[in-house]
C-alpha cells in the first residue's frame, strides 16, 4: 500500500467509519438497480489489499438478492459505506464514492450501469 500520507480518506457522516484509499477514483459507477438507486450511492472499485477500513463501532450489513456481497453501513449515522464480497477469491470491493470530497467526484468519469434492465453500461 502507498505511504499513508498519500492516502485519501472517505468517511461516514459521524466519522465512525473511515476508509483509506490509495488514490482518487478515475471512474465511478452509477447503478440503477433497485438497491443502489434507493441507497443513492456511486461506487468506486478498489483491490481489497489497497483499502483499509477502520470502524469505531461495528457496521450493520445487508445481503441482497444472490447474497454475493454484504452492503455495510455505519451503525451510528446510517451512511452506506461499502460493499464487501462474500465469495473467497474475489479481489475487489466497492466504496461509496459519495463519502469522498465532491471535488474528487467531479473529476471522475461516471459510468452508468443499467442493472435494472439490460445489465449493460451506457
Amino acid at each position: 500500500m502507498p505511504d499513508a500520507t498519500q492516502d485519501l480518506l472517505a468517511t461516514c457522516h459521524c466519522g465512525a467509519v473511515s476508509i483509506r484509499l490509495p488514490k482518487a477514483p478515475a471512474e465511478i459507477t452509477h447503478c440503477n438497480c433497485s438497491l443502489c438507486r434507493r441507497y443513492g450511492v456511486l461506487w468506486s472499485y478498489y483491490a481489497i489489499a489497497e483499502v483499509v477500513i477502520e470502524t469505531k463501532t461495528p457496521t450493520d450489513t445487508y445481503a441482497w438478492g444472490g447474497k454475493n456481497v454484504d452492503f455495510h453501513r455505519c451503525s451510528g449515522c446510517g451512511c452506506v459505506t461499502h460493499w464487501y464480497p462474500r465469495k473467497a477469491g474475489r479481489e475487489n470491493l466497492g466504496i461509496n464514492a459519495r463519502l469522498l470530497d465532491p471535488k474528487l467526484l467531479a473529476a471522475a468519469d461516471i459510468r452508468y450501469k443499467d442493472s435494472a434492465g439490460t445489465g449493460l453500461f451506457h
